[in-house]
């Protein structure tokens, strides 16, 4: 092989390795995707009978350190009588293809009442859940989930087992989650 034909090779394969370098970045590689985002639940008839219909809300929070909280309203609500949970607290990931895959584990709290026959009602640990979450980023403010899936651990299953536990079905309901943008919109009424 020839200097000039040897030259023309590195070269040629060069321009193609660096090709991929100059693709054009989507969702989570392009968009400035960090901060909180919220989305609204249908309202909830909380014991069945029209008593306590309340407004819940999901409030999803990313860092840049690759944490990420969501918190919903609906989790203090009533825990003697209905149940609880804990915070969902996991981390985020951008993938290759631009969508976000969010990671995080919360548990699950039922009445004693349930299981127990107590004078004194409270509330004990029942499961764990890691969930799954795959979301489109199509601009600065808005997640699409698109995927979720959650596997269940018993009280008793080690939840940090990532093959642990039971596998749920995959969901693939579109859910839009809007960034929550500070305003001082209140501050300038009179």
């Amino acid at each position: 092989m020839t200097l000039k034909r040897m030259g023309f090779t590195l070269l040629t394969i060069a321009i193609f390795a660096a090709v991929p370098a100059f693709a054009a970045k989507t969702g989570c590689q392009k968009f400035d995707f960090l901060g909180t985002y919220t989305r609204v639940d249908a309202p909830l008839d909380v014991f069945g009978d029209g008593t306590a219909i309340h407004q819940y809300i999901y409030q999803l929070s990313l860092a840049g350190d690759g944490s990420v909280r969501q918190y919903w309203t609906g989790l203090p609500d009533y825990p003697i009588n209905v149940g609880t949970g804990s915070e969902p607290i996991g981390s985020w990931k951008c993938r290759n293809d631009g969508k976000l895959v969010v990671q995080y584990l919360y548990a699950t709290y039922v009445p004693t009442t349930i299981s127990y026959n107590t004078p004194n009602p409270d509330i004990e640990l029942y499961s764990h859940t890691r969930v799954t979450v795959l979301f489109e980023v199509p601009d600065n403010n808005t997640l699409l989930r698109v995927q979720a899936r959650a596997r269940n651990y018993a009280a008793g299953v080690d939840p940090t087992n990532p093959t642990g536990g039971t596998l749920g079905l995959i969901s693939n309901t579109a859910i839009t989650y809007n960034r929550f943008v500070a305003s001082d919109a209140d501050l300038l009424l009179p």
